[in-house]
């Protein structure tokens, strides 16, 4: 197995590149000003605290909402590579797996390819594992899709000495509170225990333990999840088949946040 928890230089990473799709760009924690922050942008806070002089860190942020896998090939791995960051995240295949008829093995194979595109390029290349979705609502019947995927994602890293983002043995995301009200993306508080996360698996020493248990919530009955259940689908199952039914994506019209590498 890949090693998640590798020993490296606290100052090795002095600018920092996400690509990837609607998790690496934030979707579900908002920041004041309306843009989404996310788990690559606390990655990056993170980053940043360790270099003696906060502005020598340089970040950018590639990932849009919606992308498929080989549209993060297209538009965002080559840019990745011009700017030759010090470290790159690379999340992509999630679109790709949640759609019906898709093969995880033909994902994961277009997948290595862009994986050694991108070491071949830049310093450190982080690569990122599916969710254990087994409790969550709407993913847990793509558990299989996505754990056969996330076996690739692992075997890849092997091959290419990427450290790994392990989110499917991260316990935490796994309650419902890690998520937003889509039930799709992670809330505020899902995206800050990735980061920490993110942080742990390149040595750096973190704040908070990311898989520190919630407190205890009371039970819920059978008529209040029903009726969230209802205020689920006609707020967001509704409109998501609607634009697939035409063709439509989140990530129509949206750019990335931060398509250079800028100081914090």
């Amino acid at each position: 197995m890949a090693d998640d928890s590798r020993s490296r230089d606290k100052n090795a990473f002095g600018s920092y590149a996400a690509i990837g799709d609607s998790f690496t760009e934030g979707v579900g924690d908002p920041g004041p000003d309306g843009t989404y922050v996310g788990w690559a942008d606390r990655f990056a806070v993170l980053l940043a605290d360790q270099l003696p002089e906060q502005d020598d860190f340089r970040y950018a942020n590639l990932a849009v909402r919606g992308r498929l896998l080989d549209q993060i090939v297209a538009e965002q791995v080559p840019r990745a590579k011009e700017l030759a960051p010090d470290l790159v995240t690379f999340c992509a295949g999630g679109n790709d797996i949640i759609r019906p008829g898709t093969d995880p093995d033909d994902v994961a194979e277009r997948f290595e390819r862009a994986v050694a595109d991108l070491t071949s390029a830049v310093g450190t290349v982080m690569v990122t594992t599916g969710f254990d979705t087994r409790d969550i609502p709407v993913l847990k019947h793509l558990r299989g899709k996505i754990a056969t995927y996330t076996a690739h994602v692992r075997s890849i890293a092997d091959r290419y000495d990427c450290p790994v983002l392990d989110l499917w043995s991260l316990k935490s995301v796994q309650d419902l509170r890690a998520w937003d009200d889509d039930r799709l993306h992670l809330s505020p508080d899902g995206h800050t225990r990735v980061a920490l996360r993110a942080a742990q698996v390149i040595g750096l020493s973190v704040p908070a333990d990311p898989d520190q248990p919630w407190p205890p919530r009371p039970p819920r009955g059978t008529l209040e999840v029903r009726r969230d259940d209802i205020h689920w689908a006609k707020e967001y199952l509704v409109p998501w088949i609607g634009r697939r039914l035409r063709g439509e994506s989140s990530g129509d019209h949206v750019e990335a946040k931060r398509p250079d590498l800028m100081p914090l």
